[in-house]
């Protein structure tokens, strides 16, 4: 637009004897300090604003040491190559192609393209059922195909962080309503000592059957390891095994998350928690190989993979667990349900199962409920950033390339506003095509989301939790509705402008 605007200016300095070169580095210049300058903002940000969001936003949750910043070579060389890219190569391609004109025919404003037949129009039921102005519009459309594309990857861009942003945000808000309300329902799993008198067998039994105890069920509990995930660390997963299948799902509730189909525990095979499944990259019908408390290799063929979002879980019955183990299972813990649920309760009755002899350790949901509950607000803070961004991104975008559109068209629309044109109509002739590329954009930006979407839930989740990935209708919603608002905003800018411009200076010969 800059090169465009000058056009005549460049022809006078052409004419005055300047070399193209000198005319060139005028837009040069002004690109590499435009450019420059945003990327020594966007620089020092990146370095100092942006790592103290996110270092705030996990701090209150986990325990870290001192935020530290460093400067990032690489990266800044990347960030500065990408700006002269963006801003200076352009606007040396420009100004050489528009110096190519002759001297003559640059001193005159530039042609309007020349109009040519689109394939809508070879498409005659619909073509002759379009009215005038939205023939217009078609063809205008076609006939600016470079501005059609910017528009359409412009927008796309802001929708699909935008998509990902609500999309990120709905994947975490219900992990902890949908894993400790529909999947896991006990409050806590006591694990006993062996070999226990009898005096301890009735303080534990007692305890067990007092009034703020609900409901108990017999299982063997054991932790065991798995290295797995990109840095292949080493897995802790809770193997549970039910006494009483019939009453488990009391306590667990096993599902396929994509079909919500129950998962029974079958006598040759084992439940694996979906996340495992993912870092193991292993599907239903193959192997896995754990390491007992023993420190011993246990083998054992996956038959279904259930519906989890934190922590890993194997889940088997006592016929399998004497496949895999050569013996037979004999429950050491309880999983107990409390009338009372609430986080005091729970760390209440705990300590007093742990003042127990008979007790060996208690695993509580308290602690994972608060882990994941840290990375879910963490992670709100971090996609409201986003958000924010890809906002400002849809009004930049629109706002530059509606000035764009009025600018290089003003003669065009001035013409039609002679003719009779009400400023309105003026406004929507050349806003229909806004309107029409932004909404193939939004769709554009859905497609483009999904992909970043899935991506930030494989990259960003730790390797014991993992988001939900079902996308909820308002991820779709929102980026539309954000786009329509700044277009609908960037009307009444073009409606007020096209008022109040001056038909006579636009349209006044140059010859």
């Amino acid at each position: 637009r800059f090169v465009s605007e000058e056009r005549i200016n460049n022809g006078t300095l052409k004419s005055l004897g300047y070399q193209d070169k000198d005319v060139i580095q005028k837009f040069v210049v002004y690109g590499f300090i435009a450019g420059m300058t945003g990327t020594v903002l966007g620089i020092t940000l990146g370095h100092t604003l942006l790592p103290h969001i996110v270092y705030n936003a996990y701090k209150h949750g986990f325990l870290l040491p001192p935020i530290e910043l460093h400067f990032y070579v690489g990266i800044t060389i990347l960030a500065i190559i990408l700006s002269l890219i963006s801003s200076v190569l352009p606007a040396y391609a420009v100004a050489k192609g528009d110096l190519q004109e002759t001297t003559a025919s640059l001193l005159q404003p530039k042609a309007p393209k020349a109009g040519s037949k689109i394939l809508l129009e070879r498409i005659t039921p619909i073509w002759k059922r379009m009215k005038f102005t939205q023939k217009v519009t078609a063809r205008n459309i076609f006939r600016y195909k470079n501005r059609m594309f910017m528009t359409i990857f412009g927008v796309a861009g802001a929708a699909s962080i935008l998509f990902a942003g609500f999309s990120v945000k709905g994947s975490i808000s219900k992990i902890n309503e949908k894993q400790f309300e529909n999947i896991i329902k006990y409050d806590m799993i006591v694990v006993q000592n062996d070999d226990l008198d009898e005096e301890a067998k009735t303080e534990f039994n007692n305890l067990l059957n007092s009034e703020e105890i609900k409901s108990y069920s017999s299982v063997y509990y054991e932790e065991v390891t798995k290295v797995a995930g990109k840095n292949n660390d080493t897995q802790s997963i809770k193997l549970i095994i039910p006494e009483n299948d019939e009453d488990f799902n009391q306590y667990i509730s096993l599902a396929d998350r994509k079909s919500q189909e129950k998962i029974e525990l079958q006598d040759d095979g084992i439940v694996i928690s979906e996340r495992l499944s993912k870092l193991l990259n292993i599907s239903k019908g193959d192997e896995i190989t754990i390491t007992d408390s023993s420190n011993k290799e246990r083998t054992a063929k996956v038959s279904g993979i259930c519906e989890m979002y934190a922590g890993h879980f194997i889940f088997m019955n006592t016929t399998e667990y004497k496949n895999a183990y050569q013996k037979d299972c004999e429950s050491n813990a309880k999983l107990l349900l409390l009338n009372d649920s609430s986080t005091e309760n729970t760390n209440s009755q705990a300590a007093k199962f742990m003042e127990l002899s008979a007790v060996k350790g208690i695993v509580q949901n308290t602690t994972l409920y608060n882990q994941i509950n840290t990375i879910v607000n963490s992670l709100n803070q971090i996609m409201i950033v986003l958000i924010i961004v890809a906002s400002m991104l849809a009004v930049v975008i629109l706002y530059n390339l509606t000035n764009i559109n009025v600018a290089e068209r003003i003669r065009e629309l001035c013409t039609i506003k002679v003719l009779g044109f009400y400023d309105n109509e003026v406004t929507m002739y050349i806003y229909k095509e806004t309107i029409f590329l932004s909404i193939i954009g939004v769709i554009v930006g859905w497609i483009i989301g999904i992909l970043l979407h899935t991506y930030i839930l494989v990259a960003v989740p730790p390797a014991e939790v993992m988001f939900d990935p079902k996308v909820t209708i308002s991820s779709y919603i929102v980026p539309a509705v954000v786009i329509a608002f700044v277009t609908f905003v960037l009307k009444y800018y073009v409606n007020n402008r096209l008022k109040v411009v001056d038909m006579l200076e636009a349209l006044k010969s140059v010859d």
